[in-house]
Order: structure tokens, then sequence, then C-alpha cells
């Protein structure tokens, strides 16, 4: 952005990784929130088929033809709405669960719980899936070495730890998680409840965005380390921590189902494209090649980018949240399949969507209508990949 065997679980630990993608279901969990998680993940699976037609952002395939700017346009517009809050709803459901995970366990068997649930999927994936996928699907066969001798720089260069792709979550989080339960303090049982005013929004974008500019001026938009990038991770960890106070004072449904939540929702849609093109425009012409300014350093451009995407982030999660609390409390035996195979569809899109589009490189139906066939076919082959995997003995544990 391994082949490793799943140890015999201890009675504390639930084989099941990342549980704040794919939880075991419980009375007190009500469909929604699965639902939204699992939702969720197939925007994740749609950013990748966008920017495989866009080139817009980095992914391991992109096709052969790079679309115009105005073809681009579009689809960056897209993208950016996307950026904006999707991956932060999944680090605000991580801080909410993860909460409630520490409180259950204690620092100890907390900790020990994230290393299996979110470090074995993450070394699968470093050590297994990428190289694979990339010395299988991505090395032309005339220039492509044994395996083992690409095994072996892969792994002893180091280069491995940059082989997460989208697992750097789940390496994220594993990370969050050792100061996070050393640092919690204990549950104030007698806190209840949050109240959120548009006021308290405003800031919550404002203050994010600063955190985010500054941030930018050292890492800008297009960097990264190890497979993070950090022009993202202020909202990252924000949210994340803001997941675990909602946890703590059992607000997840009163947000949810807030009139502010909806109409910040209805707002960002209406406002997001418009104040996105705004910044656009105002912000100079975008060169066909090299960095816009609005991606990072002292540039007014750079500061209205982060506050468009930062305030526009906490509108269309907040709505996300009520969507899925109004119309998405689901519990029919489709919902379930698909909320149970999340994690799943996260670990193992990435080879189906890659072999999906060197399959389909000789067609062009536009960059649009591309991605949502990309989208479709490689989401629906990763739920049945999933499927497979968890009849798997080796592979259960991971999915």
């Amino acid at each position: 952005m391994t082949l490793v065997a799943t140890p015999q679980a201890k009675p504390s630990i639930d084989p099941k990784p990342l549980v704040e993608l794919n939880p075991k279901p419980t009375k007190e969990r009500s469909f929604w929130i699965d639902n939204l998680r699992m939702l969720s993940i197939l925007l994740v699976v749609n950013m990748h088929a966008c920017v495989t037609y866009s080139h817009v952002g980095g992914w391991y395939y992109m096709s052969p033809k790079e679309p115009s700017l105005p073809q681009k346009l579009p689809i960056a517009l897209w993208q950016g709405h996307l950026q904006s809050f999707f991956m932060g709803l999944l680090f605000f459901l991580a801080g909410y669960y993860s909460d409630r995970s520490l409180a259950k366990k204690g620092p100890i068997g907390f900790l020990k719980d994230r290393a299996f649930r979110l470090g074995l999927p993450t070394l699968f994936y470093m050590l297994v899936i990428h190289p694979l996928m990339v010395w299988g699907l991505l090395i032309p066969v005339a220039e492509r070495p044994t395996f083992i001798d690409y095994y072996q720089h892969f792994v002893l260069t180091g280069k491995f730890l940059s082989g997460s792709g989208p697992m750097w979550f789940a390496f994220a989080l594993l990370l969050f998680s050792i100061p996070f339960a050393l640092l919690a303090k204990p549950k104030n049982e007698s806190a209840k409840g949050l109240t959120i005013t548009p006021k308290t929004l405003w800031m919550l974008g404002i203050g994010m965005a600063i955190g985010t500019f500054l941030v930018r001026l050292v890492y800008p938009i297009g960097t990264d380390v190890l497979n993070f990038q950090p022009c993202f991770f202020t909202q990252y960890v924000v949210v994340f921590l803001l997941g675990s106070l909602v946890s703590r004072r059992d607000a997840l449904e009163q947000i949810a189902k807030s009139e502010i939540s909806r109409k910040a929702g209805i707002w960002a849609l209406i406002l997001g494209p418009l104040a996105l093109i705004a910044v656009t425009i105002l912000g100079g012409p975008i060169p066909e090649k090299g960095a816009p300014l609005m991606f990072g350093g002292w540039h007014w451009q750079a500061l209205g980018m982060a506050l468009w995407e930062q305030c526009t982030g906490v509108g269309l999660g907040l709505g996300a949240l009520a969507l899925c609390y109004r119309k998405f409390n689901l519990g029919s035996k489709a919902w379930k399949w698909l909320s149970d195979r999340s994690f799943g569809v996260y670990l193992l899109h990435p080879p189906i969507l890659v072999a999906l589009a060197l399959a389909m490189k000789s067609i062009n139906l536009g960059v649009i209508p591309m991605a949502l066939v990309l989208t479709a076919i490689g989401w629906s082959l990763a739920n049945v990949a999933a499927s497979v995997a968890k009849k798997i003995p080796l592979l259960r544990a991971l999915v």
C-alpha cells in the first residue's frame, strides 16, 4: 500500500480476527451496526476499483491508459467524498468496540486478543497474499524470478513491512491498542449520554482540519510511511478516541437516531460537492503532473482542502450512522450472511480486483462504468472467497 498456521486459541480469545470489522453477533448488538460495517467495507472495495480506472490515488494495478483530467474529475469528486469519512467511520467503530473489549478483558487480555485478531490476519496478508499476488499477477512472465528468489528478497530486505495493502488498517489498530490499553482510565458508570450540537460538530471538524493541515506540512497527500498515510491519521486518531468515549457513555444509539446526525448527513451531501468544486477552482489550475497545492504545504489551498475534508467527513459519517440506524436495521439471513463475511471481503478483495482488472484490460466502457462493474463483480466474488475460506481450518480463524 504469510504461510502462517493458526495457533491453538486460548480460552480467553475468540478465534475470529479484527472484531471491529467482523464481530460475533450478540443479543446486545443491533443489526444496523453490523450492516454499517459491511456497507463501509463495500465502499472500500469501490474505492480501490475507482483508483484502478481513475489513476487518482495508489493501488496495485491501474488500467493501461490513464484518463484525461476532464475524465478524472467526476470520479475524483466521488473518491474525495469517500476518503473524507469511510475509513474514519471504521476507526470510530473500532474505538467503540475496543473500549468494550478492554473493559471486559483488562489490559493484558485485551492486548493478547488484539495481537491474535489484528496481528495474525495482517501477517497473513503481508507474508502470503501480497507476495503471491505481486509475483503471480503483476510481474511480467519474462521478468519474473523464481518465487523462492522473489520471496527471499521480499522478506530479507524488509519490503514485507510495506506490503500490508488494505490491512494497514488492522496494523494501525494494533498500534493504537497498546497506548489505549495502558493509558485508558476506568469507566465512570455515572456518566451517560453525549450532547452534540452544530457548534460542537463544527469545532470537531475545524480542530481535525488544523491538525491535518499541520501534518501535511511534512506528509502531503500521496506520501506514505510503511504503507501508512500520515496525511489522514489526524482524523483516524481523533475518531478512534471518540468511538471509545461514545462507548463509555453508551451514546451510540442516541447519536445515530438524533436529528442533528441526520441533518448533518444531508447538508454534507448537498454542500460537500459544491465546496470541493469551489476549493478546486479557487485553488488554481490542477497540474497534469505533480501534486496540487491543496495536497499540502504552507498554502491556503491546503488549509481549504483540510477544512473541506474534515467538516464534510464529520457530516457524512454522522449521516451514515443515521441512515443505517433508520433504514438498515435488517437481520434477514441475506444481511447476516453478508455481514458475517465482511472481514473476509476486506482481507481477500485485493487479488480478486487485480485479477479481474487484468482480465478486463481490453474492455473500455468509460472510467465510471468500469469502476462500477469491477466493484460489483469483485465484491461478489470476494464474498464467495470469504465463504470458502471459512470452510478451510487454517483460514477460518483469519476471516
